[in-house]
């Protein structure tokens, strides 16, 4: 019945609006640093069978289809899409980037661990590495770099090692920097400041020098990208619009329906 097309045509709206909200999330995040744009996903609802599949029609025949009509779409969830982001040089030698997988440990207010792709580290007043958000989380067991040493000659190696040019021409290794690495990264949730948290459906964290236990490496004196591509959330959001109007269209024609029917009184 109509009634139920327009139930159905709801959820379509509703779900087509959160899509929405996922692609322009995207692509405001287009400039943050080690942003991993995220995927809305979708699933069907249940269904009005009217007519099982296989039913016996006769002694020697049965139906080949049934009559099942769908109840419409509901967002099932959005996936973190973790792909690596273009890098870009900064002339910093405190940026750094990750270059396959893994992220960045930060210690957390209060306590606990909070996990990053955004590699854009700056000093502190006490000449620690703290992550140059809102909060200024810091490197989890960052160095502490001598105020002496400027930061033009400290340098981040591929394996992670902070090293320092010292005043008489000999370097000095400052510390190590650890990644942590997940079975299921989507699975992570998202606390907002480029930072993720473990949870559940992303599982431990796998923790290693970079180059080491599946992790990536690291590239100093860059950063990561956003994952955002422009062109392609642009026409995502195009053809999201267009069937949102195909669901209203959907309403209204439902509506049409339900006014013959009404009018049949008369």
């Amino acid at each position: 019945m109509a009634i139920t097309a327009l139930y159905t045509a709801a959820t379509g709206m509703q779900a087509l609006s959160a899509k929405i909200d996922v692609i322009a999330n995207n692509i405001a995040n287009a400039d943050t640093p080690g942003f991993k744009a995220s995927r809305a996903n979708f699933q069907d609802l249940l269904y009005q069978v009217w007519a099982q599949p296989g039913v016996q029609t006769s002694a020697d025949t049965s139906s080949p289809l049934g009559t099942q009509i769908g109840l419409g779409v509901a967002l099932s969830n959005t996936q973190i899409m973790f792909k690596q982001g273009s890098a870009i040089s900064t002339g910093r030698t405190l940026d750094a980037m990750i270059e396959g997988d893994g992220l960045f440990q930060v210690e957390l207010p209060g306590g606990g661990t909070g996990y990053t792709r955004a590699g854009n580290f700056i000093r502190n007043s006490e000449g620690e590495l703290v992550l140059g958000n809102s909060q200024g989380l810091r490197l989890l067991d960052t160095p502490t770099i001598p105020e002496e040493i400027p930061d033009d000659r400290v340098s981040i190696g591929t394996d992670g090692t902070i090293t320092a040019s010292m005043p008489d021409g000999t370097i000095q290794v400052l510390g190590q920097i650890e990644l942590a690495r997940f079975a299921n990264a989507s699975g992570l949730l998202q606390m907002g400041s480029n930072i993720y948290l473990e949870s559940p459906a992303s599982g431990e964290p796998i923790e290693g020098n970079p180059g080491e236990e599946g992790i990536g490496t690291i590239k100093g004196g860059h950063l990561e990208l956003s994952t955002t591509e422009a062109v392609t959330e642009l026409v995502e959001l195009i053809k999201t619009q267009r069937v949102f109007q195909m669901n209203s269209q959907s309403i209204q024609s439902a509506d049409e329906a339900l006014r013959v029917v009404a009018g049949l009184r008369r």
